[in-house]
């Protein structure tokens, strides 16, 4: 992560779970705002988070030969575009509008909900564990 850019950086939220990622996104997120976390069933792989009322859409980023690309399906023949860094990949999906995709508006950088949560974000942080900030 450390070769990734200021962005990419900044809404890492490490290894939560997909509970705490939902509870973050409907406390401090719109429609459109989203966060990277570690996939929790594919080792090496992310999941991109967005907010798009009612739901959190999670979309499972995963790394090739030719770069970081966005899994469309199990048995789909449409093969996605593939970017260098998973910056390029988020700032490729922010641009333009892709059918079946939620919108990628409002970066949920840590800083911001560090800064609310306080001390029960730090604690989130270091356990990495599933368990409820709130």
């Amino acid at each position: 992560m450390e070769t990734e850019g200021r962005l990419v950086q900044s809404i890492y939220y490490g290894s939560i779970g997909s509970q705490d990622t939902e509870r973050l996104l409907e406390r401090f997120g719109y429609d459109g705002s989203f966060l990277l976390r570690d996939s929790s069933t594919v080792r090496g792989a992310y999941c991109l988070c967005v907010r798009k009322a009612p739901f959190v859409h999670t979309y499972r980023l995963l790394r090739s030969a030719d770069g970081w690309c966005l899994q469309v399906g199990q048995d789909s023949t449409v093969r996605p575009p593939t970017f260098r860094t998973l910056e390029a990949l988020i700032e490729g999906y922010r641009r333009a509008a892709v059918v079946g995709i939620a919108p990628l508006t409002d970066p949920l950088d840590k800083t911001r909900v560090r800064n609310s949560l306080g001390e029960e974000f730090l604690y989130m942080e270091m356990n990495n564990s599933s368990s409820s900030v709130y």
